[in-house]
């Protein structure tokens, strides 16, 4: 009669608490969500080139940042245009410590904006 009881008394807590335990909020405090950087709108040019240098130097025409911008603009006026095409006036001079040269970084902005272009589609 007592194991009757407290099975009976055991069941009734577990259809209690159980539904209880299932609606608790998923919570992972040592995990930060994911988002994605938000995607360039309309002609942000500079969303790819945000990697290039806006300091002047002397002796040259705007900055790497500025160059690198007009030559994505030119790239998207002309879809046929290739990346190399596009960015031909730019150095290929290496600096050290900075990640390929300004010619390589412009090529690589163009061909980002290249498939973000065929990925929105028409």
């Amino acid at each position: 009669m007592k194991l009757i009881k407290i099975a009976l008394v055991t069941g009734a807590l577990a259809l209690v608490g159980g539904p209880a335990a299932l609606a608790a909020p998923n919570y992972h405090p040592g995990k930060p969500e994911y988002t994605p950087a938000p995607a360039p709108h309309a002609k942000a040019f500079g969303f790819y080139c945000k990697g290039q240098s806006k300091k002047h130097v002397k002796g040259e025409k705007g900055t790497a940042f500025s160059r690198c911008v007009k030559a994505l603009a030119k790239a998207a006026h002309n879809p046929t245009m290739l990346p190399g095409r596009a960015c031909k006036g730019l150095s290929k001079d290496h600096v050290k410590g900075q990640k390929g040269t300004e010619f390589s970084r412009c090529v690589n902005a163009v061909a980002h904006l290249r498939r973000d272009e065929r990925s929105a589609g028409p």
